[in-house]
């Protein structure tokens, strides 16, 4: 409960909270290891909001490469665990990055810390969490996004314990 209260004091006291942004709407598998080693494997629920207010403008105004932006999410997963965080990201169109022409497709890196619960899922060993995250997203002709991203959830040796977590979404976008 106390967890809840923290995330929703977060969002309304930010004034970026009410900007105009995007709706992301994440499935996953949570604990995804490529060598096999998965113990916890659950399915991975993720909402973000992702303002389109910059915190901070660096660079040229035509640039928007520097433009760091909030965001607020939750993740939660069919393990009962659950992820309250905020962060910041940016997103570069990939075209215009490597060919110099505006395309369809996006990059999105962010970087985001949270409470983290682990319910009856994998123990990580502390409540505070860092997420960092990687997503490449396809602009539909509505304007909305179909991606896939790839995340890494740790708690920095900050525990006792660090095991971390990898999660694969597949993610839908809505901009307002």
């Amino acid at each position: 409960m106390l967890r809840t209260i923290f995330f929703i004091l977060v969002i309304s006291l930010s004034n970026s909270g009410f900007a105009n942004g995007t709706n992301v709407f994440g499935l996953g598998i949570y604990d995804v290891k490529f060598d096999g080693s998965e113990k916890n494997q659950a399915m991975d629920f993720r909402y973000e909001y992702r303002s389109d207010k910059s915190l901070l403008d660096i660079g040229p105004e035509e640039d928007n490469f520097f433009f760091l932006k909030p965001f607020f999410g939750v993740e939660y997963t069919n393990d009962t665990a659950s992820y309250f965080l905020t962060g910041i990201y940016f997103e570069d169109n990939l075209g215009e990055l490597f060919e110099g022409n505006i395309n369809k497709y996006f990059f999105t890196p962010s970087f985001g810390a949270g409470i983290y619960n682990d319910g009856s899922g994998k123990k990580l060993g502390n409540d505070l969490q860092f997420r960092t995250s990687f997503e490449i997203s396809y602009e539909l002709k509505n304007k909305n996004r179909i991606g896939v991203s790839f995340s890494h959830i740790s708690n920095a040796n900050l525990g006792d314990k660090n095991p971390g977590v990898e999660i694969l979404s597949l993610s839908y976008h809505i901009p307002y």
